[in-house]
């Protein structure tokens, strides 16, 4: 029988821990929601090539746009930290982590399982990421 096990934990951090942690989740919010607006992007133009089918202005659409594929959104991670600097001051897990999150809300959805993703806000009470680093901070 397998047993999985779980620890909470409560931390106490520092003024320098606590900027750390709040630039992580914020970096982790970004990736997701510039990941997010592109694939939205690619389900825009499917839309529009299918509405032009439908009105008969098309025969067929071939427009295949990917859906998003977390291995290829990891490799561009480095290419969109050349463009925001910021983006290397943290924890590269918790971006990967966060375009899986993406990719797997995604797959739920085509599967008609969730509602579509959304784009997180800041303003949101629970602020979390999520790391695989055993290092402390």
């Amino acid at each position: 029988m397998l047993i999985n096990k779980a620890y909470k934990f409560r931390i106490y951090p520092n003024n320098k821990q606590i900027e750390l942690i709040n630039k992580t989740i914020g970096c982790s919010r970004f990736v997701f929601n510039f990941f997010l607006g592109k694939q939205q992007e690619k389900d825009a133009y499917w839309y529009i090539v299918e509405e032009l089918v439908q009105n008969g202005q098309l025969p067929i659409n071939n427009w295949r746009g990917q859906f998003l594929n977390k291995f290829e959104t990891v490799k561009s991670l480095p290419e969109l930290k050349k463009h925001y600097s910021f983006l290397k001051e943290v924890d590269s897990i918790a971006l990967q982590k966060s375009v899986e999150n993406l990719a797997d809300s995604y797959a739920r959805y085509y599967k008609k399982q969730n509602k579509k993703p959304r784009f997180k806000s800041k303003k949101n009470r629970v602020q979390s990421y999520t790391t695989n680093r055993q290092m402390g901070i």
